[in-house]
């Protein structure tokens, strides 16, 4: 799903010769944990998790990320490289607006604490505050597009389980 020879800026190939391991990252690897798109198995997840936190920063590179929340049905996946979410009146700050007005390049985190799923979703974002678009969402006053640019699943390891465990206490324990 990627050119695999540019997956990584100078940067983080900087930073993966100083601690860590550059062979790690051969075309194999790669193609299995730096993708373009969504894979179809993974929407209806997106489109169920109940919140994400959006990373955006402005033109000088100072960064902001908050907390987007909104119960199941947030995240509407349009197509595998393309997803929206609404933006809801909050603190009236626009910080994210703000930032996406200036730089468009948005990160989206999304962490299920019941398994211990993660997926970040890199992408450009645009705002779009017409009719058409907010009929996906009628509470919002605007909506927000990510096209996708790239997807990162990670492994469940360090997540904490916040879903507290509803398992039946046996007598006497």
């Amino acid at each position: 799903m990627n050119d695999w020879h540019n997956v990584f800026s100078d940067s983080e190939r900087e930073a993966q010769r100083r601690w860590g391991d550059p062979a790690v990252w051969d075309e194999a690897r790669i193609t299995r944990l730096l993708w373009n798109r969504i894979p179809p198995e993974l929407h209806a997840r997106l489109e169920a998790a109940p919140f994400f936190f959006l990373a955006t920063s402005d033109r000088h590179g100072r960064c902001d990320c908050s907390f987007k929340g909104g119960g199941p049905g947030l995240v509407r996946i349009i197509n595998a490289s393309t997803l929206e979410f609404p933006d809801f009146d909050g603190n009236h700050a626009f910080m994210s607006l703000g930032n996406i007005l200036d730089n468009p390049y948005v990160g989206l985190l999304f962490i299920d604490f019941a398994d211990g799923g993660r997926l970040r979703v890199n992408g450009h974002a645009t705002i779009l505050d017409d009719d058409t678009h907010r009929q996906r969402f009628p509470q919002a006053r605007r909506v927000v597009r990510v096209q996708i640019e790239q997807v990162v699943p990670n492994c469940a390891a360090h997540v904490p389980r916040l879903i507290p465990d509803t398992s039946p206490v046996e007598a006497g324990t």
